[in-house]
């Protein structure tokens, strides 16, 4: 892969319950259906945004750094987002303790709960060594990684947590073993959210990233990679480089998907680290052999100023890709659909426009049992001046 390829391309210029976090607002936003058409077709309808969790005073964001999981062909989804004080300062108006916490749909997202379980990310436990005879197909798992960079959790060795029962109970923290001492991780730094693939019971990819504390401009210079266990958990091994470490931009927080012919498609949040003012981007890279060597695929789209914003990917029932992000630029978060696995992308749709301010996005997205999209961000609104999690539920 030409190293500049991806940046020359720019040249171009989830019913929250009162009991469990206070004063909520999850009644559906009046006056919100839409239908937005292009030509004759129509490929976004019915849009309704409803609130998933939010609590007048505080804080409540970043569902890409804490993980969504669907059961149930995602009639039941789960939500995770990080919940601090509400503290107007520079950067994000958020102070401590930061608290990572869940909310769960079983309408497919119609209706949303919060719940706050033990033993989650967050908790200050040490992890043990991963004692393995993990069962990765079980109909009630669910895993989450969390390393540095996080809110609420910074462990640059990277850790990760498991439920058989749908998000409701938690066993971990635990450590990725030897992982670290893999001569390509010497020294890095783990920064990891949430992303994986499970291929059967013992087998199970993670898309990682990391970074390495020795260079200059490290915080915004993580790469993408791929880890594997084979053995349920007890031993996990580097794999490839998602993006080589020739490519001078930033790529991190991966969102990954496995096509119907077995293509892995990733997308991944992209930054120039030497310029603030130049637009950051969404770029997606695709591997035909199950992980081992990667190729730059496509641009899906700017996300703005102010250190962009990551994808949300998602593998739709007939086929197509969809991948929403926000612009922080525009203040709008934004739709694209691919319907040749990703090598090509439609016009921008805008899901959600008119936030308070430029601190939107950081999004989930997924389909549920009914077939719509939903699609899970942060943002504050003239209605709800705190920041809040919110959903976007329409048909394609």
């Amino acid at each position: 892969m030409n190293k500049n390829q991806s940046y020359n391309r720019r040249k171009f210029v989830k019913y929250v319950s009162s009991a469990a976090v206070g004063t909520l607002f999850f009644r559906p936003l009046m006056g919100m259906d839409k239908c937005i058409s292009t030509g004759q077709t129509s490929l976004i309808n019915e849009l309704k945004h409803v609130v998933v969790a939010g609590k007048h005073g505080r804080f409540y964001a970043w569902p890409a750094n804490n993980g969504m999981w669907t059961w149930d062909e995602g009639k039941e989804i789960l939500i995770g987002y990080t919940d601090g004080p509400l503290l107007e300062q520079r950067g994000h108006n958020i102070g401590h303790p930061q608290l990572t916490k869940l909310a769960r749909s079983k309408d497919g997202g119609k209706t949303w709960t919060s719940e706050s379980p033990d033993n989650f990310v967050g908790d200050r436990s040490n992890p043990a060594p991963s004692p393995g005879n993990f069962t990765f197909d079980h109909r009630g798992f669910a895993l989450r990684v969390a390393a540095a960079g996080y809110h609420g959790t910074d462990d640059p060795t990277g850790r990760f947590f498991v439920s058989y029962s749908r998000g409701k109970s938690w066993q971990g923290p635990f450590r990725f073993n030897d992982l670290n001492d893999d001569p390509n991780l010497e020294g890095m730094q783990i920064t990891a959210r949430t992303s994986y693939l499970v291929s059967d019971s013992d087998t199970c990819q993670l898309f990682m990233t990391a970074r390495d504390p020795r260079l200059e401009d490290a915080n915004r210079l993580d790469k993408p990679f791929v880890a594997e266990t084979k053995d349920g958990g007890k031993t996990f091994q580097f794999v490839s480089w998602i993006v080589p470490w020739s490519d001078p931009y930033r790529a991190v927080m991966p969102s990954t998907v496995r096509t119907s012919n077995g293509k892995i498609v990733v997308a991944t949040r992209r930054r120039n680290p030497q310029d603030i003012e130049q637009q950051c981007w969404i770029d997606c890279y695709v591997s035909s052999d199950k992980g081992r060597n990667w190729s730059y695929l496509s641009n899906v789209g700017l996300t703005g100023v102010f250190n962009g914003n990551p994808p949300g990917l998602t593998l739709l029932g007939d086929g197509r890709l969809a991948c929403v992000y926000g612009n922080r630029s525009t203040r709008q978060m934004i739709v694209r659909f691919s319907d040749d696995e990703g090598e090509s992308w439609s016009r921008e749709y805008v899901i959600r426009d008119k936030p308070l301010n430029h601190d939107i996005g950081y999004p989930q997205i997924t389909q549920n049992a009914d077939g719509k999209i939903v699609a899970v961000y942060y943002l504050a609104t003239d209605e709800f001046p705190h920041s809040h999690i919110e959903a976007a539920i329409w048909l394609p």
